[in-house]
């Protein structure tokens, strides 16, 4: 066989040989995070790369198919036929090769963004814990989506719990499932006119009143929004808390509205704080799981299977529309 007829493309293991051409992961990495944001600066951003160099790649996979994958002009990107075609082989091949890693390395410990320590999410990881003793979690706490999902996307972390029905676009390359339905309660200072108050109607409630989730939480917002506007109560947002004690003085401090938190808070000791079953319908908190889609890690698939899968609402009961199923 003549040495013409290999032709070398580039020095990362990419070949034409004899019309074939083997695997370039780096190359395909970055055709997939292109095709999945529609934009290379997004994408680049999410490998952790310069634009330039993600560009660099994808021209390179691009000449070893002989191929364009991408019509580019200055307004838009869109996939040509052939990188349509390419892109779900693609993510199985790089699926594949992930799992093929995984399969020779030690066990990982998996990182799982769980929003903040008081909500549901930590409790979840805790009884996946208890059900699989043997599966490491490194948590994390970076309270909100707008924070987690470049971590996320970027490979920082291995998923993340949020309430993604309220974010502002399902993000593109992330899977998302609803692991858990939390009841919401009321709570007041104990020298509130509500304090004694066994149960409340949601639309009874005078007012809402909580500390501002801040923009890395704009979900929490969102869905604190949606509820106290679907029960026609005014709802207003103050100052961030800082710690838990600053959360209790910022709630006792109201002497008409109340604050919403989901019933599984516990009560610090000497908070001065009350808790107000809401009733009639009973507001739920949906609560999901992301993670990058086609990631095969033997762990992620672990925690997933120990995730729950909650039962609809029933007619006692109140959830957003639209929350992810």
């Amino acid at each position: 066989m003549s040495n013409k007829s290999f032709r070398r493309i580039d020095n990362h293991g990419l070949w034409n040989t004899m019309g074939g051409v083997d695997a370039d992961i780096p190359g395909l990495r970055a055709f997939v995070a292109a095709a999945d944001e529609m934009h290379f600066g997004r994408a680049a951003a999410r490998l952790f790369l310069t634009q330039q160099a993600l560009s660099k790649r994808v021209r390179r996979l691009e000449e070893a198919l002989g191929v364009p994958l991408f019509e580019r002009t200055t307004r838009r990107v869109e996939l040509t036929g052939a990188g349509a075609r390419l892109l779900p082989l693609a993510r199985a091949a790089l699926t594949a090769f992930d799992a093929a890693v995984g399969a020779v390395r030690e066990p990982a410990r998996l990182r799982v963004d769980v929003y903040d320590e008081r909500f549901s999410p930590i409790r979840l990881l805790r009884a996946a814990l208890d059900r699989d003793p043997a599966l490491r979690i490194e948590p994390s706490m970076r309270q909100g989506l707008a924070r987690a999902l470049p971590a996320l996307r970027g490979g920082e972390i291995d998923a993340a719990f949020g309430q993604a029905h309220d974010l502002p676009g399902r993000p593109a390359g992330i899977d998302c499932r609803l692991v858990h339905l939390e009841p919401m309660h009321a709570y007041v200072g104990e020298d509130h006119p509500l304090a004694e108050s066994g149960e409340l109607r949601p639309a009874d409630l005078p007012g809402v009143v909580m500390p501002d989730p801040g923009e890395g939480a704009v979900e929490s917002t969102a869905f604190l929004t949606r509820l106290a506007g679907h029960f026609g109560v005014p709802i207003r947002f103050v100052e961030p808390a800082v710690g838990q004690r600053h959360y209790a003085e910022l709630v006792a401090r109201e002497r008409t509205a109340v604050a919403l938190g989901e019933a599984g808070i516990p009560i610090p000791p000497g908070s001065g704080l009350r808790r107000i079953r809401l009733v009639d319908p009973v507001p739920l908190a949906p609560w999901c799981v992301l993670w990058r889609a086609g990631d095969g890690s033997p762990a992620l698939r672990r925690l997933l299977a120990l995730l729950p899968v909650p039962a609809p609402p029933d007619a006692a009961s109140w959830a957003p529309a639209g929350y992810v199923t």
